[in-house]
């Protein structure tokens, strides 16, 4: 299991990025974005199971990502990879951090997020 703790380390000591945080209605929903364009290239929100069509109505922590359209089909064969929640499908995935184990694995994935959103 990642923590969104270890997201937000990943994007200060690889990017020099903090956390967002713009709704006052959602106070836990964090947006990592580019410095010089201001574009998101991650979002973290807490979110119920049955949003992603998971059993069960608890909190999970999930990591919204860009991904090339090439490898969105692939990526969501992945353990823990589901179809963008909120967000265009054809473009982002969503992680369930609980279900993820490799932080160098979505490391990756954050990497691609941010050179596509460059």
């Amino acid at each position: 299991m990642i923590n969104r703790t270890q997201i937000f380390d990943l994007a200060k000591d690889s990017y020099h990025i903090h956390p967002d945080y713009p709704w006052g209605k959602y106070p836990s929903y964090a947006v990592l974005r580019q410095h010089h364009n201001g574009k998101w290239f991650g979002l973290i929100m807490d979110i119920s199971k049955d949003k992603l069509n998971l059993v069960g109505n608890e909190k999970i922590d999930i990591l919204n990502l860009k991904a090339p359209k090439e490898f969105i089909g692939p990526l969501r064969k992945k353990i823990g990879v589901y179809p963008a929640y909120h967000m265009d499908k054809s473009n982002w995935i969503s992680i369930n951090l609980n279900e993820i184990d490799n932080l160098h694995e979505v490391r990756d994935l954050i990497a691609e997020s941010f050179a596509l959103t460059s």
